[in-house]
């Protein structure tokens, strides 16, 4: 039984002409990139042409790339850096959420009952997540959608930990105060969208 090449291994391969690594790489890390892109966005199509920007990114800049640490953060800060940069050009930071919400809630096989009241904590949590700052929002999308650590938060936007353990609070407390009287945001009603 063969084991899988580290990151690092695949990007030395890359660096030495090996195409095929690119490959692997993406289908590694094309969901969290693509989630990332998606919930900055909210917008399918624009998410994936900064999933395949991030990639030819990646490709380019390959000798840049400290092989010895993980490349989940550097992806991460470029799927920031494009997303936000689209963000600003557009100017479309509120814009519908039904196509994402379709996407990240995918199909699923539940009762009726279940999905009717899925969908009501869904749309309530999006509308919350879209009005938060841009700073809490792609908190709470690294740190609930992609699973990313607070010290790979950090890196990815370059701050200290105490600033996006700071905005996660915050933008926590935020979404807690734009849902409805009596009901919470919870960990795992931002999990639903993973």
């Amino acid at each position: 039984m063969t084991v899988p090449a580290s990151d690092g291994q695949l990007v030395s391969s890359l660096l030495a002409g090996d195409i095929e690594a690119l490959g692997v790489l993406y289908q590694r890390h094309k969901t969290p990139v693509y989630r990332t892109a998606l919930s900055v966005t909210r917008d399918p199509s624009a998410a994936e042409d900064i999933l395949h920007d991030c990639f030819l990114r990646l490709h380019r800049y390959a000798h840049r790339i400290d092989t010895t640490r993980p490349i989940k953060p550097w992806l991460g800060r470029v799927t920031v850096n494009l997303a936000y940069t689209w963000v600003k050009s557009m100017k479309r930071w509120q814009t519908s959420q039904v196509g994402t919400l379709d996407w990240i809630a995918g199909p699923d096989s539940q009762c009726p009952e279940w999905k009717a009241e899925m969908n009501d904590i869904q749309s309530k949590v999006i509308d919350a997540v879209s009005s938060l700052s841009f700073n809490q929002c792609i908190v709470i999308a690294l740190y609930y959608l992609n699973s990313f650590s607070l010290k790979e938060i950090a890196q990815v936007l370059n701050c200290p930990v105490g600033t996006v353990k700071s905005r996660l609070y915050y933008g926590r407390e935020n979404l807690n105060r734009k849902m409805e009287a009596g009901s919470t945001v919870t960990p795992e009603m931002l999990h639903v969208f993973a």
